[in-house]
């Protein structure tokens, strides 16, 4: 700490940033492709993604001319109390490339989930009248950390410090539809929200079949059906959107991490009856569908949506569901390997947390999902080559 001519103390950078992460010592600086600098000039492969936001890469020449041009036309922020040409057209292109219905833009998942339950709420209130109101999630599931979205996720020990948190929320498990008659009420239950793949929960896809179900009784019960792909949705299963390996269309789709191309932007999708109930006022953003990064967002989703592109994807996941498949084999140190995509879980007898130190040391970087899950978010854009290296050098350090 130094120190100022009027006697203030004034912390390091390190020192001023509120602990609620742990990150390592690293300091980066740059990016290109799918590789991070550090201070010191050393090359990081990443193989997070950000947590899944950075689904074109470091340096995406796509993004930055979005980002140019938004900038040249001045708009960088207007409050939603005036239209933008951006959002409007983004939410038009949301709609089409999901299925009728209107767009809420916030700034993240999380936020997301929340405008998504109030819409349920609201929209339940009409079919049932105010019992009708109980969020029903599952056991694995993450869908945020504020007051709402907290409740929703199945992390005891995340909710503890904050409760009581929103009430009204029961969790059912995933694997046996046989329970969900215990939780899932046509007179109290407004919504259903489930991630078609658990990100946080170590990267658990939903067998198709199981979320068809869930809709058919949703729907006999009148209970929304809320589908969060925050993590694994816009290109990062192979198919631009999760809900379509199963065929189940959602009554509301939550979208975020990789649709603003680094920059904070969430949405909800709402199917018309959904989002007709909605009017001024019920809900609120100021910084929410802001034009530039609309714009940018709107770039981002056209890249992604190329079947080309999309195609890509699934090749590369093929590829990394062989490597990893031949390395559980040979190692009675890897119980499972799951994933879509380019969206992968190594379930580990130990925890994971070591695999992914050692990885960074030799200049990977991996995510954990959960004690005894390292997770692999790369790149949409990442090429063959990259690839390669990096499940060599996980390789390397798996157990």
């Amino acid at each position: 700490m130094s120190t100022t001519a009027e006697g203030y103390g004034i912390l390091s950078g390190r020192e001023a940033v509120l602990g609620t992460y742990a990150p390592p010592d690293i300091l980066f600086v740059s990016g290109e492709g799918s590789w991070l600098v550090d201070d010191e000039g050393h090359r990081y492969l990443d193989l997070t993604s950000g947590i899944g936001v950075n689904a074109l890469g470091y340096g995406n020449p796509t993004i930055h001319r979005a980002v140019r041009k938004a900038l040249d036309s001045g708009l960088i922020h207007t409050s939603n109390l005036f239209r933008t040409e951006p959002a409007e057209r983004l939410a038009a292109e949301l709609v089409d490339a999901t299925f009728p219905g209107k767009v809420f833009f916030c700034n993240s998942g999380a936020e997301a989930n929340e405008g998504a339950f109030k819409i349920a709420r609201k929209w339940a209130g009409r079919v049932g009248g105010p019992a009708k109101h109980e969020v029903v999630a599952f056991r694995g599931s993450f869908h945020g950390r504020l007051f709402g979205s907290l409740a929703a996720t199945d992390r005891p020990s995340y909710q503890r410090p904050f409760a009581p948190l929103m009430p009204g929320v029961r969790f059912a498990d995933l694997d046996d539809p046989r329970t969900w008659d215990d939780t899932i009420s046509r007179e109290s239950t407004a919504a259903v929200i489930v991630e078609p793949v658990q990100g946080e929960g170590g990267v658990r896809p939903v067998v198709p079949s199981v979320l068809r179900e869930l809709r058919a009784l949703c729907d006999e019960r009148s209970v929304a059906l809320i589908l969060d792909e925050v993590q694994c949705g816009l290109g990062r299963t192979g198919r631009l959107f999760a809900f379509e390996h199963s065929g189940v269309r959602p009554d509301l789709l939550v979208l975020a991490k990789p649709l603003g191309g680094g920059l904070p932007m969430g949405a909800v999708v709402a199917q018309s009856a959904f989002a007709n109930v909605m009017e001024p006022g019920d809900h609120a953003t100021t910084f929410g569908g802001g034009p530039l990064v609309a714009a940018v967002a709107r770039s981002v989703l056209a890249a992604i949506r190329e079947d080309a592109f999309l195609a890509r994807v699934r090749s590369l996941g093929e590829r990394i569901a062989h490597c990893l498949e031949e390395a559980a084999s040979e190692s009675d140190a890897i119980l499972e390997v799951r994933g879509l995509g380019l969206m992968w879980g190594i379930q580990l007898t130990d925890g994971a947390a070591d695999v992914v130190a050692r990885a960074r040391e030799n200049g990977l970087l991996v995510l954990t999902a959960g004690s005894d899950v390292v997770r692999l978010l790369p790149p949409l854009t990442i090429s063959d080559e990259d690839l390669d290296h990096g499940l060599e050098l996980l390789q390397e350090v798996l157990p």
